[in-house]
């Protein structure tokens, strides 16, 4: 089955009026983790701290956020995380369009890289993000407040911005 065509799409950064709704998709769309992963992906608390330290930048439709993904500043470098796409629309390309459109704003910022984490257990992840210019940097470990049903790490991967 096909994922529904994508309509007219927005993207703003999101609020504190939208930690209910991220709190939402971010937990949706990370249900495929449950084969290693215990509860929840995230709790509104941890959507108020990283709101505190970064943004989310929200793809939307009709008021709706279908997706989001994470932006911390760290100097000259930014991490991206928590890219989340709504189950209904995943495989539509609103996950690349996501990434892209954090990309050009991180550089507008005056960024040059930005830094990842995927976790090893999602094969598929590492390839989505090198077909978008990341590039392996190493490993490290999952924390360990994380309740994991197998053994895991991050595989760490980077991007440079425009001309380094």
């Amino acid at each position: 089955m096909s994922s529904p065509a994508l309509g007219p799409l927005q993207f703003r950064i999101a609020t504190e009026a939208d930690i209910d709704a991220l709190v939402r998709l971010i937990n949706a769309a990370f249900l495929v983790e449950r084969f290693f992963i215990e509860g929840d992906r995230i709790q509104a608390a941890a959507i108020q701290q990283l709101l505190a330290t970064g943004w989310f930048l929200a793809g939307y439709d009709d008021d709706s956020i279908r997706g989001c993904v994470y932006i911390e500043p760290r100097g000259e470098r930014a991490y991206l995380g928590l890219l989340s796409v709504h189950p209904e629309r995943q495989r539509s390309g609103l996950g690349s369009r996501l990434v892209a459109a954090a990309e050009e704003r991180v550089l507008a910022s005056g960024i040059r890289y930005l830094d990842l984490r995927v976790v090893n257990l999602r094969q598929e992840l590492p390839d989505f993000y090198r077909k978008r210019g990341y590039v392996i940097t190493g490993t490290s470990p999952v924390p360990v407040d994380v309740k994991t049903k197998q053994p895991c790490h991050f595989i760490n991967m980077s991007k440079a911005l425009g001309p380094v």
